[in-house]
């Protein structure tokens, strides 16, 4: 495939979602956010999941607040390092649950967001957080893939450590100890950054599993088996009833109900007890610790005013996004629920 065309594609494909939010005169707010604002984000590549979610929004945000928003790809530890810069609220920052999960892992750069930012509002679900393998690969499904851990092989996992890459590689690890004790260190993990590279290990055989995501690799599970770059999918961690409220159509050329086949209960990651494992990816701002509280007020009734407005739900659904809007007191305490929860998850699954 011509990674170029792949991405102008891709690229086309976020502003028509960001333009279907609407097309009305933007009204300036009144508020504190002056001037251009900088929308840094946990991720360095313009095709994945981060950037596309974030695109559709901070476009929507700035039509109605009538400023000039940009969202800039820069990756985890330079995004940090730009929101500390600056208390004014010219920089923001869009990421998503690897924030906290990064500090429970104990991932260098990682500070806890909680005590260290202010928490915004959430703005979206990604129920296509996904793991593939390659289409011609002799692992139909996840089961045969425990099986084959099981039995001796050794199944390399491309996946960036300390985000929900690590947290869906660590459930799985842990089953593997709960079904074939003593053989989950068969399953390793190759540590790397970007989706991008976690695709191109896959391409030249250097991995045998990857996390990848639907947006990002949906278009490599229609190539023919015999191409480099053909995949499929194995497993999706979003719980079922998220995935339930994705368009009907899918992404792509795969719908919903391709998709359900790989959550619970059609395939199920154990976590012993009786209990298995599922994750769903959430998006939300961050914000320096110093920054104006009435411009946490800003954005917040202005998203809801945008949500209220029921456009840019079309818009994230199109791009395979679950809505996911709460103000930011509302986003904190759910996000700091999430986090003490799988900082269990996490103590339990590294035991």
């Amino acid at each position: 495939m011509n990674m170029s065309k792949f991405s102008l594609g891709l690229g086309a494909s976020v502003v028509m979602a960001s333009l279907a939010i609407g097309s009305g005169v933007a009204m300036a707010a009144d508020g504190p956010l002056r001037g251009n604002v900088r929308v840094v984000i946990g991720s360095s590549s313009t095709g994945g999941d981060t950037y596309q979610n974030s695109s559709i929004v901070v476009d929507a945000l700035a039509e109605k607040l009538d400023l000039n928003m940009k969202v800039d790809a820069v990756g985890v530890s330079a995004a940090y390092r730009a929101l500390d810069r600056d208390p004014r609220g010219n920089t923001l920052m869009i990421f998503h649950d690897q924030s906290f999960l990064g500090n429970l892992y104990g991932v260098e750069g990682y500070k806890d967001p909680f005590e260290n930012y202010i928490i915004g509002p959430t703005i979206a679900i990604n129920p296509g957080n996904a793991y593939l393998v390659p289409k011609d690969s002799p692992y139909q499904t996840l089961d045969a893939i425990i099986e084959a851990v099981g039995g001796g092989e050794t199944v390399r996992v491309a996946i960036q450590p300390g985000g929900v890459s690590e947290i869906g590689y660590t459930a799985l690890k842990n089953a593997i100890r709960i079904e074939h004790p003593g053989m989950e260190d068969n399953l390793v993990a190759v540590n790397t950054g970007s989706q991008a590279d976690k695709n191109q290990l896959l391409f030249d055989d250097q991995a045998d599993l990857i996390n990848g995501s639907v947006q990002a690799n949906e278009q490599y599970t229609r190539l023919p088996e015999d191409d480099q770059k053909a995949m499929r999918f194995v497993w999706l961690t979003a719980r079922h009833e998220t995935l339930q409220q994705a368009n009907e159509a899918g992404l792509g050329q795969t719908d919903r109900e391709a998709l359900l086949e790989f959550v619970e209960p059609n395939v199920e990651v154990t976590m012993g007890e009786g209990e298995n494992f599922a994750f769903d990816k959430e998006f939300f701002f961050l914000y320096n610790k110093d920054m104006d509280p009435a411009i946490v007020e800003q954005i917040d009734a202005t998203l809801e005013e945008i949500y209220a407005e029921g456009e840019i739900q079309e818009a994230q659904k199109t791009s395979f996004f679950i809505p996911d809007f709460m103000p930011s007191d509302e986003a904190e305490a759910h996000l700091r629920d999430k986090a003490e929860r799988y900082e269990g998850i996490i103590t339990d699954l590294q035991q």
